[in-house]
C-alpha cells in the first residue's frame, strides 16, 4: 500500500478490472435467489448531478450487499430516449446552422437524432462508472431499442384492442414553444403574482350584469356559458337565461352548476371549456359548445376577432383596454397563484382542448391502488403511500401522444380512400377494409413516460417469454425520488399488473432531493449546482459517496457541503493509515486463525463490538437505513477500531512474547477483514484496495461473503466487563482534560473496588491510554488522601491526587485572574442593558446579543468559581 490515500491512483483501475473481469454481471443461476434493480433510465441528453450521484449511490450501495449476501443480483442500467429535451436540443443545434425541422424532413430529423444519441448517450454513463456503479453493462437498455420498441408496440395494441386507448378532444397541458401536449409530469409548478380581472356580463333583457372573474381574461372569446350555483339565492332565479358576452355581443346561457362556489368572489363563475379542465366537465354536463381560440403556437385564432394573430399576453393588454374604454372592467385585483411551466423551456403551459391519444386509467388504477394496500408493494417511508394513493384514486386519462418527431410513432394508420382506422403489430400496407395501398401513419409519437412504464419488463425481454424475465422479473426494490412518485411509479405499478399479472417490484424506497447548504435546491438559475465529478477528482469516489450517505434517511432531503466530504475524506485517511499499520504489523508473520490463538479482554471487546456493527448494519440496510448504517461503522472503525482497539494492542505488537503477538495480529486482521467488508457495500474502491493487501486474501472485495452475525463471538460478560476498564481510561482523561493538564504527564490512581482481579489483568492497557504511571487499589476514600478528584463509576471509585494533576497554586492564580476578566465583562454588559438610552435605540438584535453575553459570562463565572472550592 502506498503511503497516502490517493484515490486517483486506484479508482478507475479498479473499476476498469471489475468490469472486465465480469463481476458485476447477472447470469441466471437457479441455485441463488435473484435479486433484481432497474435503474432509472437517466436522459440522454443530460449528465451527472447530485441528484444522480445519490440516486446511483444508494441503489449501488444495495446492490453490492445484496450481491455479497449470494444472491444473483442484477442491476440493470440504461438510458432514455427523452422526447422533449432531445429535440430540443437538436432544433438548437439545426438553429445555429440556419435550418428548421421542416426544412431537414422527418427522416432527415431523425438521422440527427440517432447522431446525437450515438454521441452523447455514453456520457452519462461513464460519468456513472467514475461513481463505482456496478451495473451490468452488458445489458445496457436505451428506451428506443429494438426490444422496447416492440414491447411497446404489443403494449399499445393490446391496450388499444381492449379499448383502453382512445383517441378524443379533451383537455391538455400544451407548451406553445414547443408545439406539443404534456403529460403532468413534465409541468413544473411556481408561484406568480397575476391578478383577477372582474368583468360585467350584462344578463341578456334585464337591467342587471353578472360580475365574473378571471386569470386570463383572452380566453373569454371561448366562453360559452356562465355558471351559478343552483343554491345561490341571488342568482338562481337567471338560470336559463343569457349573457351578453361583452366585445363579441354574444349570447351565452346562464347555468347552476355546483361547480360555482357560492362563498369565492362574486359567485358567478365564466365557462370556457376549451381552455380550462374544469369548465371541459362543466360543459359535458351541460352540453356546452367547446369554443378554442387559441392556436397552437399561443396566438389568438379567427375567433378571437380583431385580436386574431396577436401573443395571447399582448391580446390580454388589448382586450383590457378595450375592456375599461367600454365600461365592462369592473376592477382589477391582485393575485398570487400557481402556473404552470414546460419544464424543459420554461414556457408558460397552456391548458387547451386538443385532439390526442388517451389512455384511460380509472380501470388500470384499481388493481395499482389495491396491490399497495394489501402490501404487495411497500412504500419506504410509508407515509409515501398516501401520496400514491391520492394521486391514483383522482387520476385523468394519460395523454399519451406527442407533437414530436424523435420517439416512439403512435403505430396506428389511415386509410386514405375508405378512412379505416388501422392498429396493428407489425406495419401494414394493405387496408383491411378496402385494399387500397393509401395508408398515412399516424403523425404524433408516445409520451416518453410510456415506454418508460414498461421499463421493469421490458428490458427483459417482453412480449417474448424469455428466461430472464421468468428470472428476474418481478424486481426487488426501485429507488427514486419523491418529486416522480405519482407519476413513473404509479405507470409502471398499472402496466405491471396489466401486462404481466404481477407487481413490477416489491419495495420502493423514496430518497430526497440533494440540497445546497443553505437548504436551498439545486439549479441553473441559483447556480448552486455541485458537478460530482469535480469533488470525485478532488477527493475521490468514497468520500462523495459515503458524504451522500452519511446521515441521510428515508424520504429526507440531504445537504452537500465541501466540508462535509472532506470530513469523509478525513475517514477514507484514517481507514487507511489504520490499515497500513495492521497490514506492515504482520509482515514477516504468519497470521493465525482466532481459533489458534489466546484472546485477551480487549480482544474478546473489540470482536463482540464487531458482532453488534454486523447485526446492525445486516439489519438497517435491510430497512434502507443507510444514514444508521454509515454511522454505525464510522463509529466502529473510528473510535473502538483505531482511537481504541489498535492503541491497546501496540504494545503485544511489540513484546517478545510471540503468544501475545499472534492474538494480537490475528484479531487484528480479522477485525479488519471484517469491516472492510461491511463497509464495501457504501465504499467500494478504497475497501478493495486495502483487502487486496491484506494477508491470505485472494481476488476482489466484492464477491466474497458479507459478514454474518455469529453469536458465539458475540462475548457480552466480556465486552461488559471490559467497558468498565475503557470508563477507567475515559474518566482519567476527562479530569485531566478538566483541569488542563497535559495528557502525556503520568498520575497515580488510587481505586476503590471489588474487581481487583479484572482491573490487575488490565493493568497495562490502563497505565499507557489513560497516561498513569501506577495502580493502588484502597479500602475506602479515606485511605486516598483529602487532595484528591473523584471519579465514581460502575467498576469502582477512582481517586487521582491533585498535586499530580496540577500545580495547584499556579491553578489557583490563574482561575482569579480568569474570574477577574470575567467581572470585567459582566460589569461591562450589565452596564450596557442598565442604560435606558441603548435599550430604547439599539437594534434588537444587538440588545439581545449582550443579553446573551451577560448570561454566557454569569455560567463562566459560575464555573471557575467552584473550580477555585475545588481547589
Amino acid at each position: 500500500m502506498e503511503k497516502t490515500y490517493s484515490p486517483k491512483s486506484f479508482e478507475d483501475k479498479l473499476y476498469k478490472e471489475w468490469e472486465e473481469s465480469g463481476c458485476f454481471k447477472a447470469v441466471r443461476d437457479d441455485s441463488k435467489v435473484p435479486f433484481t434493480v432497474m435503474m432509472p433510465p437517466p436522459n440522454i441528453t443530460g449528465q451527472l448531478h447530485m441528484g444522480h450521484a445519490m440516486d446511483e449511490t444508494l441503489q449501488d450501495s444495495i446492490v453490492r450487499f445484496k450481491r455479497m449476501q449470494g444472491y444473483c443480483a442484477l442491476w440493470l442500467p440504461g438510458t432514455d430516449h427523452a422526447s422533449i429535451a432531445t429535440e430540443v436540443k437538436i432544433v438548437e443545434q439545426m438553429k445555429s446552422e440556419g435550418l428548421t425541422k421542416e426544412q431537414v424532413g422527418r427522416d432527415g430529423f431523425l438521422k440527427r437524432a440517432w447522431a446525437w444519441k450515438d454521441k452523447y448517450a455514453g456520457r452519462i454513463v461513464e460519468q456513472l462508472k467514475k461513481l463505482g456503479s456496478s451495473c451490468d453493462w452488458s445489458r445496457l437498455t436505451f428506451t428506443m431499442d429494438e426490444k422496447c420498441s416492440k414491447a411497446v408496440r404489443e403494449v399499445f395494441v393490446n391496450l388499444y384492442n381492449k379499448k383502453l386507448i382512445y383517441r378524443g378532444s379533451r383537455i391538455i397541458n400544451w407548451c406553445p414553444c414547443c408545439k406539443t401536449a404534456l403529460s403532468d409530469a413534465e409541468v413544473e409548478y411556481s408561484e406568480e403574482n397575476g391578478n383577477f380581472w372582474h368583468i360585467n356580463y350584462p344578463v341578456e333583457g334585464e337591467n342587471v350584469a353578472l360580475e365574473v372573474a378571471t386569470t386570463r381574461p383572452e380566453t373569454m372569446f371561448g366562453d360559452t356559458a356562465v355558471a351559478v350555483n343552483p343554491e345561490d339565492k341571488r342568482y338562481k332565479h337567471l338560470i336559463g337565461k343569457n349573457v351578453i358576452l361583452p366585445v363579441i355581443d354574444k349570447a351565452i346561457p346562464i347555468v347552476g352548476d355546483k361547480h360555482a362556489d357560492m362563498e369565492f368572489g362574486t359567485g358567478c363563475v365564466k365557462i370556457t371549456p376549451a381552455h380550462d379542465p374544469n369548465d371541459f366537465e362543466v360543459g359535458l354536463r351541460h352540453n356546452l359548445p367547446v369554443v378554442r381560440v387559441m392556436n397552437d403556437d399561443g396566438t389568438m385564432n379567427s375567433l378571437a376577432g380583431r385580436f386574431e394573430g396577436l401573443d395571447r399576453y399582448e391580446c390580454r393588454k388589448q382586450l383590457v383596454e378595450q375592456l375599461k374604454t367600454s365600461g365592462a372592467l369592473v376592477k382589477i385585483v391582485p393575485h398570487s397563484h400557481n402556473v404552470g411551466h414546460c419544464y424543459r423551456c420554461g414556457a408558460t403551459v397552456e391548458p387547451i382542448v386538443s385532439k390526442q391519444w388517451f389512455v384511460k386509467m380509472q380501470k388500470l388504477a384499481r388493481p395499482a391502488i389495491d396491490a399497495v394496500t394489501d402490501k404487495k408493494i411497500t412504500f419506504v417511508p410509508e407515509r409515501f403511500a398516501k401520496t400514491y394513493y391520492n394521486w391514483m384514486e383522482n387520476v385523468k386519462d394519460w395523454c399519451i401522444s406527442r407533437q414530436l418527431w424523435w420517439g416512439h410513432r403512435i403505430p396506428v394508420w389511415y386509410c386514405k380512400d375508405c378512412g379505416k382506422e388501422i392498429c396493428a403489430k407489425i406495419d401494414p400496407h394493405i387496408c383491411p377494409d378496402c385494399g387500397s395501398i393509401n395508408l398515412s401513419q399516424d403523425e404524433d409519437v408516445l409520451d416518453t413516460w410510456f415506454s418508460s412504464a414498461l421499463w421493469p419488463f421490458s428490458t427483459l425481454g417482453f412480449p417474448d417469454d424469455t428466461s430472464d424475465l421468468e428470472y428476474f422479473y418481478p424486481g426487488d426494490v426501485l429507488v427514486t425520488g419523491y418529486d416522480i412518485i405519482f407519476f413513473w411509479v404509479a405507470i409502471m405499478i398499472f402496466s405491471g399488473l396489466e401486462h404481466m399479472r404481477k407487481v413490477p417490484f416489491r419495495d420502493v424506497l423514496i430518497h430526497g432531493l440533494v440540497r445546497d447548504e443553505k437548504g436551498r435546491k439545486m439549479s441553473k438559475s441559483l447556480g448552486n449546482g455541485v458537478d460530482p465529478l469535480v469533488v470525485i477528482d478532488k477527493y475521490g469516489a468514497d468520500s462523495l459517496r459515503f458524504s451522500l450517505l452519511q446521515g441521510v434517511a428515508p424520504g429526507n432531503d440531504t445537504r452537500y457541503s465541501d466540508a462535509k466530504v472532506e470530513a469523509c475524506r478525513n475517514f477514507m485517511n484514517k481507514i487507511w493509515n489504520a490499515s497500513r499499520f495492521v497490514i506492515m504489523s504482520a509482515e514477516g508473520h504468519k497470521v493465525k486463525s482466532l481459533e489458534e490463538v489466546k484472546l485477551s479482554h480487549a480482544d474478546k471487546w473489540i470482536i463482540a463490538r464487531l458482532q453488534s456493527a454486523i447485526r446492525d448494519v445486516t439489519l438497517t440496510l435491510n430497512k434502507f437505513e443507510f444514514g444508521i448504517a454509515c454511522q454505525i461503522m464510522y463509529d466502529f472503525m473510528w473510535s473502538d477500531f483505531c482511537d481504541w482497539y489498535i492503541e491497546l494492542v501496540k504494545p503485544a505488537l511489540k513484546s517478545d512474547d510471540s503468544a501475545k503477538r499472534d492474538g494480537a495480529l490475528a484479531v487484528l486482521v480479522y477485525v479488519l477483514d471484517n469491516a472492510l467488508k461491511l463497509l464495501h457495500p457504501f465504499i467500494p474502491f478504497i475497501t478493495d484496495e486495502i483487502y487486496r493487501n491484506l494477508p491470505g486474501t485472494q481476488g476482489t472485495i466484492m464477491t466474497k461473503e458479507f459478514p454474518r452475525y455469529n453469536s458465539r463471538r458475540a462475548y457480552k460478560k466480556d465486552a461488559v466487563s471490559f467497558g468498565g476498564i475503557m470508563e477507567i481510561i475515559k474518566a482519567v482523561r476527562a479530569a485531566k482534560t478538566e483541569l488542563d493538564c497535559p495528557p502525556s504527564r503520568k498520575v497515580s490512581l488510587y481505586i476503590v473496588t471489588e474487581n481487583r482481579r479484572q482491573i490487575s489483568s488490565n493493568q497495562e492497557s490502563i497505565l499507557k491510554l489513560a497516561g498513569a504511571k501506577e495502580i493502588n487499589f484502597i479500602s475506602s476514600a479515606a485511605e486516598a488522601g483529602e487532595k484528591t478528584v473523584i471519579k465514581v463509576l460502575g467498576i469502582g471509585t477512582i481517586f487521582i491526587p491533585m498535586g499530580e494533576l496540577v500545580d495547584i497554586e499556579k491553578e489557583k492564580a490563574r482561575l482569579e485572574g480568569e474570574l477577574e476578566r470575567i467581572m470585567d465583562e459582566i460589569r461591562r454588559a450589565d452596564g450596557k442593558l442598565n442604560n435606558q438610552g441603548f435599550v430604547a435605540k439599539a437594534p434588537k438584535k444587538l440588545v439581545d446579543d449582550e443579553r446573551e453575553k451577560l448570561n454566557k459570562y454569569i455560567e463562566m463565572r459560575e464555573k471557575v468559581i467552584n473550580q477555585l472550592k475545588n481547589l
